[in-house]
């Protein structure tokens, strides 16, 4: 009974202090700080990699069209569906995570680059918060994953702006300067924020659980990335 005069003093002290503040909900009483601010981190990552890609498919629209009848609206339902698949896409040799990004650059694969690449991104990022889109008390998230994603996301940027075929050509193109020299950097400032949001996670992580990170140092150019 007590419980349940809290919860109601709590929705009704909420509507009187502000009309226009966020409804209260039962389920943030399960929550730390921190715990919102994961929620917010997954919040971004998702609407910056949702950006991402559609920008990279507007950018490279040729990968789109190697999968008939394939739109950017089904692509980013596959990338963000309500549950990921946990054996991989089939298009992808039933790879996902980090384990489909050297698709993207690979000589050998000719399906959709774009989505090899996102599907590797969007996919680390989910294991690294245990496949989560909320967080609450009794959840532990790993700060040496998230490390690790933010590190994996440099090599990703590098190879992003760098990896050429054999025709010396970039396997997906990005970051550049137009016919009538303006500069587009949107992509980098977007794996940017992607990689600060994961560096700032795991630290707050890490102070909270005095859990140590192991601050590996990676080799941008390297195909092998950090586990998650």
């Amino acid at each position: 009974m007590r419980f349940i005069l809290v919860i109601t003093s709590l929705v009704l002290l909420t509507g009187c202090l502000d009309k226009n503040a966020k409804p209260f909900e039962v389920k943030n009483l399960a929550k730390s700080d921190i715990d919102m601010v994961a929620d917010v981190n997954i919040r971004e990552w998702r609407q910056l990699t949702r950006e991402l890609t559609i920008k990279l498919y507007k950018r490279n629209p040729k990968e789109l069209k190697k999968v008939s009848g394939m739109t950017i609206n089904t692509r980013l339902d596959q990338l963000f569906p309500a549950e990921r698949l946990p054996n991989g896409f089939a298009e992808l040799g039933y790879s996902d995570g980090v384990d489909a990004v050297p698709l993207a650059f690979s000589d050998e694969y000719q399906g959709d680059r774009v989505f090899a690449l996102m599907a590797g991104i969007t996919g680390m990022l989910n294991a690294a918060y245990d496949g989560k889109q909320e967080v609450f008390i009794l959840d532990d998230l790993d700060q040496q994953k998230l490390y690790n994603a933010a590190r994996n996301l440099e090599s990703i940027a590098w190879h992003l702006n760098n990896r050429k075929d054999s025709e010396g050509q970039l396997y997906i193109l990005s970051n550049g300067i137009s016919s009538d020299g303006i500069s587009n950097y949107s992509y980098e400032r977007i794996l940017g924020k992607l990689i600060g949001i994961q560096d700032l996670m795991a630290d707050i992580i890490s102070d909270k659980t005095s859990r140590t990170i192991n601050r590996v140092v990676q080799g941008a150019a390297s195909m092998t990335f950090l586990p998650i």
